[in-house]
């Protein structure tokens, strides 16, 4: 059997980084881990071959030579999965679907024209799938009804399959599950509460192939809540630890995390020496009766800002994601958002307006209310789309809300300000592989630097800044000078995506504006047919 994984193209987004990349001379940010993983759980006779969209196009002769397309997405990338169903069952080829987006909404997979839809997680339905192949039916969809499989069983992914070079950064995949409760989020619906992780030995296997492969940048750490539990957390950052030290600290790592990462010491001091670097936190509002009504619980134990500045000083940097459009929120929500990302100098903001995902109790309870603006799919969803809900206040008023905030925090000097300001308290890093002794720089970094130099440090209204900021960083915290400057260099994608945001809602809000007033005579005659209808009916009685 000739296999073709097929990963669709991700709209841009704010995770895009198309201006970053290009300095770097790479395509994308993060691979298709999911896809990978199915390949290996996959027979291992059959031939494989892996085209993420968002590096290049499938070509003709690879749709020829497939036997069977493979394809997982989530929601944002809809679109073009729908284009790849299409264009593979065009070509008369057998589909298999799996992944978020299929698991959350099947029926749009049945719509798009998949053949199999291999649905929850692969462990148990990829056998239940290869059995009705062997069968020779040509159709199904497979579920688990329920059941967790046992992570501690899953293979090793395909990581040969990557076109390692066109990635920034790669990665790996320790726990499924959260222990928390928040509405908005389908991952408790999708992998459970109860956090299921695989064995320290699993992992250090995993990072064996990539170092195998020649890997030696950033892996993240692709969990739902990588301190669901903390205790096993520890154990394999324990063995990680002395990994890192016996291979000379090739990898530094990200990942995802509770906010109550800040009331264990001992879990970032673990984090911190196993070259940790960010971390991405879930704050979504300092607004507490927002974080109450949205069951976001664990934000509200301990002062938030406190709670940021811990993780801080404990050497990992923070990106923070925030979200305007919660029921009950009080006008000046991005105001209040853009104060606590400068209160706490959090210097990578995620601001979006609130998405219902389907598959969430958010969802479920929104379409018990009416309030629902799409079915299924739950529409375009990305930080650049208005909601796809019913607001209790006016969405004209949270989306001009949301874009200031996105400029504010984004301005230049604003931006570098903060930056600098998170540096200077940063927490000190572990010796790694970057700080032994002075390393022959790669070009691409040449490249970036110059470049960065001439924009920020020359051309731009923060040359001033750029020297004294980035001076201050060399003599006062000489061990994070790398970093910051990587952080300048993020700008460059935000310079352009501000004006991307302000522009894509701009046209949304006109958008919405023209359709109100196409709607607006044919809502007066219905009222005046009513009311007609009304008066009719208190005559005749």
């Amino acid at each position: 059997m000739r296999c073709l994984l097929v990963y669709p193209k991700f709209p841009k987004t704010f995770w895009s980084f198309e201006a970053v990349l290009e300095l770097i001379d790479r395509k994308v940010t993060l691979p298709p881990l999911g896809l990978v993983t199915v390949a290996a759980m996959l027979p291992q006779e059959w031939e494989y071959k892996l085209v993420d969209c968002n590096i290049r196009p499938v070509t003709d002769e690879e749709w020829e030579w497939a036997d069977l397309v493979v394809c997982s997405a989530m929601v944002v990338q809809k679109e073009d999965l729908y284009g790849q169903i299409r264009e593979a069952k065009r070509r008369d080829k057998s589909v298999a679907v799996g992944g978020p987006y299929a698991t959350s909404v099947p029926e749009d997979m049945h719509e798009a024209g998949a053949d199999f839809l291999v649905l929850d997680e692969g462990e148990i339905t990829i056998p239940l799938f290869l059995e009705a192949l062997e069968r020779g039916e040509t159709c199904g969809v497979f579920r688990s009804d329920g059941v967790k499989p046992d992570v501690t069983q899953t293979p090793i992914p395909r990581f040969d399959l990557y076109e390692l070079e066109a990635y920034d950064s790669l990665s790996v995949q320790y726990s499924r599950g959260c222990p928390f409760l928040c509405e908005f989020c389908d991952i408790i619906n999708l992998y459970g509460r109860r956090p299921r992780t695989k064995t320290p030995d699993q992992m250090m296997a995993e990072l064996d192939t990539l170092y195998e492969l020649g890997w030696r940048r950033c892996v993240f750490m692709v969990d739902d809540n990588f301190i669901g539990n903390k205790k096993n957390a520890k154990g394999m950052l324990r063995v990680l630890q002395g990994w890192q030290e016996d291979h000379g600290y090739p990898f530094s790592f990200m990942t995802e995390a509770s906010v109550d990462l800040a009331l264990d010491k001992e879990l970032m001091r673990l984090m911190v020496a196993c070259n940790f670097e960010s971390v991405f936190l879930g704050i979504e509002t300092p607004d507490e009766e927002s974080l109450n009504l949205t069951r976001k619980y664990q934000n509200i134990r301990s002062p938030l800002a406190e709670s940021v500045d811990t993780i801080i000083r404990a050497g990992l940097r923070p990106m923070g994601g925030f979200i305007i459009g919660f029921d009950g929120e009080k006008p000046g929500a991005g105001e209040r958002i853009n104060d606590f990302v400068e209160e706490t100098a959090i210097p990578t903001p995620v601001i979006s307006m609130l998405q219902v995902l389907p598959n969430t109790a958010l969802w479920d309870r929104y379409k018990k209310e009416g309030r629902l603006l799409v079915e299924q799919g739950g529409g375009d969803i990305n930080n650049t789309t208005l909601t796809n809900f019913v607001t209790d206040r006016p969405v004209d008023e949270i989306a001009k809300e949301f874009v200031q905030s996105f400029l504010t925090a984004y301005d230049a000097n604003t931006y570098i300000d903060r930056v600098y300001r998170c540096f200077l308290k940063l927490g000190p890093p572990v010796k790694t592989r970057s700080f032994q002794g002075w390393m022959i720089p790669e070009l691409c970094e040449i490249r970036v630097l110059l470049t960065v130099i001439v924009r920020q440090g020359i051309l731009r209204k923060t040359r001033w800044k750029y020297w004294h900021h980035g001076l201050s960083i060399l003599f006062r915290k000489p061990a994070v000078l790398r970093h910051y400057l990587i952080l300048l260099a993020h700008y460059e994608h935000h310079v352009d995506f501000r004006h991307f945001v302000s522009e894509q809602i701009r046209t949304q809000l006109e958008n919405l504006e023209s359709q109100s007033r196409e709607l607006a005579p044919m809502t007066m005659a219905l009222a005046e047919n009513e009311v007609e209808k009304l008066s009719e009916e208190a005559l005749t009685g």
